[in-house]
């Protein structure tokens, strides 16, 4: 007869990989780091460890909160000592179908992402050099169990980007709504899906399963302190533009836009309603929308909506 915590154990291996509804059930990953339970658990406990940080105050956890859909509801990123970032941190979400990374898109993959803010001096200010003693101190044997060699910056990064990875967001009124389930959204929400993809033309950009077209927009807000994708590409189209974000779990990752400068999801409708701020290269689909008080509430009814389950791990 088998164990109970055997039984436990088979049953999670057998359902580690499936995605939620809504999800493409695909999901992406590099040849060179497949998915598998044993680098997510490492790389689980990794995301959460507080000895990746320069002082032992923070881990990825402290900006990346799961009860917070994995972002941290403050305006701009705190890091080490209180130094604080430029930008608010973005929910890790469904990172697994991610393109382009961060808001300027600075990172192709996710392995790249998921190191970054352990060598930024204003998020968790170790070298990578300091940061991979420390693993080896800490993981040694899970390393060499796992990889089959020993710690080293490459594999800490394929350890982190399998647990982001498992990090995903679905079955949500939404989905099960898209999936046959009329009465899944109230009557206000179905008048807000038809805006979504109609008169306030929020598709556009919010589109596909993980609604985003993980491309760069200037969507008019913020000021001229931050250049965006610019500082990357250099193209005078690209300033001021940035990743559009996931709406998945919206209502419960404010505040909003990449400098956290709008509080509320009905601002973030008032201030597009508007069309943005004037700009050389605004996006040429922003506009007055002219919504009115009755098209703004169900478009809000429809992206509370969009908050379903979360899960991590598998």
């Amino acid at each position: 007869m088998m164990h109970a915590g055997a039984l436990c154990l088979l049953l999670a291996a057998s359902n580690f990989g499936t995605v939620p509804l809504g999800l493409d059930a695909l999901r992406p990953t590099p040849e060179d780091n497949p998915l598998t339970p044993e680098k997510a658990a490492l790389g689980r406990k990794l995301f959460f460890d507080t000895r990746l940080s320069r002082d032992n105050s923070l881990s990825c956890a402290s900006c990346h909160d799961p009860k917070r859909a994995f972002t941290d509801g403050r305006p701009v990123a705190v890091g080490v000592f209180g130094r604080k970032g430029n930008r608010r941190v973005p929910t890790l979400l469904n990172r697994a179908y991610g393109k382009a990374f961060f808001w300027d898109g600075r990172a192709a993959t996710l392995e790249e992402q998921v190191v970054l803010p352990i060598v930024n001096e204003k998020e968790m200010d170790l070298t990578m050099d300091e940061a991979v003693t420390r693993v080896r101190e800490g993981y040694g044997e899970a390393f060499q169990r796992v990889f089959g060699r020993p710690a080293n910056a490459d594999d800490l990064a394929r350890a982190l980007a399998t647990y982001v990875r498992t990090i995903l967001s679905g079955d949500s009124p939404y989905d099960r709504y898209v999936g046959g389930d009329r009465e899944a959204l109230s009557e206000e929400a179905r008048t807000g899906l038809r805006l979504f993809r109609g008169k306030a033309n929020c598709v556009v950009c919010h589109l596909g399963p993980n609604l985003t077209d993980e491309r760069f927009h200037n969507t008019g807000i913020g000021g001229l302190d931050d250049p965006g994708r610019y500082a990357i590409t250099k193209q005078e189209p690209d300033r001021g533009a940035f990743k559009t974000p996931t709406l998945r779990e919206a209502a419960g990752t404010g505040p909003y836009m990449h400098n956290g400068s709008i509080a509320t999801l009905e601002k973030v409708i008032e201030e597009y309603d508007k069309g943005g701020k004037a700009s050389p290269s605004l996006d040429p689909e922003m506009r007055p929308l002219k919504l009115t008080d009755a098209e703004k509430k169900a478009l809000l009814a429809f992206l509370k909506a969009l908050s379903g389950k979360i899960r991590e791990g598998n």
